[in-house]
């Protein structure tokens, strides 16, 4: 299994860093829609269909994302987007979360299926958008949801219930805790100061999501960074509860070693439309 895990990986480093390293933001926007059409795959399966419903899922969503492509969405600023994309996604999330895994299978399947596709296609929309805003910034979004995922489980396992007799969601989740959400949220406010230091220090054309907030106000980097952090892990919490209605460990077996694909994005959907929704404040 662990060399699996490693040939996977290495052969997604070897396909994404060029695509995200290079000038022309078509190539990485090309393979994230390729993503986000599998992730729909997996999630009509994660909702019950089978078979070619689950293909026609993904169709939807390559046919949602071609059309924004097409009329040059990628590129252009579109704040009620990120502003409606934002907001629904904390309201669900809160909600879902709320009434946990018995509260997912009364919702209505014809429900469950729009909202999943018409998240995916708005995460595909903002992460090309961030591409095309610079390598900087797309790159500086990413890395606060790997070290919010990385902080999280090292702090878990060293400090996990040392300071909170609860686990942060047994019924979803039994191996996260507090201190791992704590740890992971530390983590990013580390980074983000070094990310800012080093854009100032180098004198970066395009700064990243951390500088631009800092460049407004320290405290506001500060608070969106534990409010994204967190949003990351409600990501996470939210795909662990679907599948544990659907009784499965993964969305599919895409990567191997990996899982599935909607495994290693979940904690990405909710942060990158978030993180543009911020910006657009600054903006105003």
């Amino acid at each position: 299994m662990l060399k699996q895990r490693i040939i996977t990986a290495i052969v997604l480093l070897l396909i994404l860093v060029p695509a995200i390293a290079a000038a022309n933001p078509v190539p990485f926007a090309a393979l994230m829609l390729l993503a986000v059409v599998a992730a729909a795959w997996e999630w009509g399966r994660l909702n019950g269909l089978q078979g070619m419903a689950a293909y026609g899922l993904g169709a939807v969503a390559l046919l949602l994302c071609g059309a924004a492509w097409a009329m040059g969405w990628t590129q252009a600023a579109l704040p009620a987007v990120w502003l409606v994309a934002g907001a629904a996604w904390v309201l669900l999330a809160a909600f879902l979360l709320k009434g946990g895994v018995p509260g997912w299978a009364p919702i209505p399947r014809a429900l469950r299926l729009v909202v999943g596709v018409l998240a995916l296609w708005v995460a595909w929309l903002a992460i090309a958008h961030a591409k095309w805003m610079g390598v900087n910034f797309l790159l500086s979004v990413f890395a606060l949801v790997w070290m919010a995922d990385i902080g999280a489980y090292f702090a878990g396992r060293q400090f996990g219930l040392r300071f909170t007799k609860n686990k942060l969601a047994p019924a979803i989740s039994p191996g996260k805790s507090w201190e791992g959400v704590w740890g992971g949220a530390l983590g990013v406010l580390l980074m983000a100061l070094v990310w800012s230091w080093a854009d100032r220090h180098f004198g970066v054309q395009v700064p990243s999501f951390y500088s631009r907030l800092w460049d407004f106000s320290p405290w506001l980097m500060v608070l969106s960074c534990v409010f994204l952090a967190g949003m990351s892990v409600a990501g996470d919490l939210v795909e662990s509860l679907v599948k544990r209605s659907a009784g499965m460990k993964d969305s599919s077996h895409l990567l191997p070693g990996h899982g599935g694909v909607l495994d290693r994005i979940d904690a990405i959907l909710p942060t990158v439309p978030l993180a543009l929704m911020l910006l657009q404040f600054l903006d105003k």
